[in-house]
C-alpha cells in the first residue's frame, strides 16, 4: 500500500513567512511564564508534590519546553543560530527532568492496576478508584461493567490456573512500589534542585525574552516556512516507512517476547524505531501548529496515531519496569513468576499499541473545521 503524505498546509494560501513563527514562539514563551507563576505559587518548593495544581503547572511546562524546543530544531534556518542550538538541549533537559516523577507515579499506577486484572489482588497503597479501574478492565473481557469510582467489589473466587499468581502478586506489587515510590521521591527531589538552580534560572530568562524578542534571521521576515514544515513531514513518513507495519498487523508478535525473558537489562531492541517515530509525529504536530495558527482543524489521523505510540510508549517502560524488577536478587519464586506474567502482559500492550498505530495510520487524513 502506497503511503499517502499529510499535506500539513492549504495549497491554495499564500507562503507562511517568519512573523507565524515569531507570533508561535512568543505565546509559548508567555505560556511557558504563566505556568512557571502557577507553578511557585502552588507551593511546589514546599515539598507539596501531589496537589492537582502542581501537577497541571509542571505538565503546561513541560508543553510549552517541548514545543519551543521543537519548533527550534525545525526552524531552526530561520533563527539565530548560536542562540537556538544553545537553548534547545536546555529546553529538553527541563522538560525531560519534569517528567520523571509523573512518568514513575503513572507506571506503578499501570503496573498495580495491571496486576489486579491479572490477579485480583488488591494492594493497600492502591487508590480505590484505580482498584476500580482495574476491576472494570477485566470486566471487559468477560463482559461485565463497573461503575467508575464504586469500590472493588469482591468476585468470585480466583481460577485454579490464577491461583499461583495470585500467591505473588500481592509481593510482586509490594515490590513494585517500593522502586518505583523511591524512583519518584528521587524524581521529585531532582525536580525541585533544578527549578532552583542557575541553570533553570538562565533557561528562564531567555524564555522571558523570547516573550517579546524572537531572534529571527533577516531572511525569516520573506521566508516561507513550509519547506522546513514539509522536511519534517518527510522524516516522519521515512521513519514510518521504516517500521515493520506488516508484523504490526498480525495480533501476536511472539518475537517480542523473547528479549524480555533473557537477563539483558539494555531496552527491548524493537522499541528504539517506534519511540523515534513517536517523537517525529510530536515535531510534525508541532509544525502544522505554527503554518495553521490557534485554529488549525484537527488531524484525527495524527491524533489517534499519537495516542497509539503514547500508549506504546508506556506499555515498553512498564514492561522494562516489570523485567527490572524480576531481577532483583533473592525473591520469591511466585514473586518472580507474578512479575513475569505482568512483564508477558505489558509486551502484549505494546503490540496491541503497535497494531493500533499500523491501524489508525493507513487511514486516510480527516480533518473538521
Amino acid at each position: 500500500m502506497a503511503q499517502q503524505h499529510l499535506d500539513p498546509t492549504d495549497p491554495v494560501a499564500g507562503p507562511v513567512t517568519g512573523d507565524a513563527l515569531a507570533v508561535y514562539l512568543r505565546a509559548q514563551a508567555t505560556e511557558f511564564l504563566r505556568a512557571l507563576r502557577q507553578h511557585r505559587e502552588s507551593g511546589a518548593g514546599s515539598g507539596n508534590n501531589g496537589t492537582e495544581e502542581t501537577v497541571d503547572a509542571a505538565r503546561a511546562l513541560r508543553r510549552s519546553a517541548r514545543r519551543i524546543s521543537g519548533s527550534l530544531h525545525t526552524f531552526r534556518p530561520l533563527l539565530d543560530t548560536d542562540w537556538s542550538e544553545g537553548m534547545r538541549p536546555e529546553l529538553a533537559w527541563l522538560s525531560g527532568t519534569l517528567a520523571l516523577e509523573h512518568a514513575y507515579a503513572a507506571r506503578l499506577e499501570r503496573l498495580l492496576q495491571a496486576l489486579h486484572r491479572l490477579s485480583g489482588a488488591t494492594f493497600p497503597s492502591q487508590p480505590v478508584n484505580a482498584a476500580a479501574a482495574g476491576v472494570a478492565a477485566g470486566g471487559r473481557a468477560a463482559g461485565t461493567r463497573v461503575a467508575a469510582g464504586a469500590p472493588p467489589i469482591a468476585g468470585p473466587a480466583a481460577p485454579p490456573e490464577r491461583g499461583n499468581l495470585t500467591v505473588g502478586a500481592a509481593k510482586a506489587g509490594a515490590l513494585l512500589e517500593r522502586q518505583l515510590t523511591l524512583a519518584r521521591t528521587r524524581a521529585h527531589s531532582t525536580a525541585l534542585q533544578a527549578l532552583g538552580s542557575s541553570r533553570f534560572h538562565a533557561v528562564a530568562d531567555k524564555v522571558a525574552v523570547l516573550a517579546s524578542e524572537v531572534p529571527l534571521t533577516p531572511a525569516a521576515a520573506t521566508a516561507d516556512l513550509r519547506p522546513q514544515s514539509s522536511a519534517a513531514e518527510e522524516r516522519l513518513t521515512d521513519a514510518v516507512a521504516a517500521l515493520p507495519l506488516v508484523t504490526a498487523g498480525h495480533p501476536y508478535n511472539a518475537a517480542a517476547l523473547i528479549h524480555g525473558l533473557s537477563p539483558d537489562p539494555s531496552p527491548h531492541p524493537q522499541d528504539a524505531p517506534w519511540h523515534q517515530v513517536r517523537l517525529l509525529l510530536r515535531l510534525h504536530r508541532y509544525a502544522r501548529e505554527v503554518l495553521e495558527g490557534a485554529n488549525a482543524p484537527v488531524d484525527v489521523r495524527l491524533l489517534t496515531a499519537g495516542q497509539a505510540l503514547n500508549r506504546h510508549r508506556d506499555a515498553s517502560e512498564a514492561a522494562a519496569a516489570a523485567a527490572a524488577a524480576a531481577r532483583t536478587p533473592r525473591i520469591a519464586p511466585a514473586t518472580a513468576y507474578a512479575l513475569g506474567v505482568l512483564h508477558a502482559d505489558q509486551r502484549h500492550e505494546v503490540e496491541a499499541a503497535r497494531f493500533e498505530f499500523q491501524q489508525s495510520w493507513q487511514k486516510h487524513t480527516v480533518g473538521t473545521s
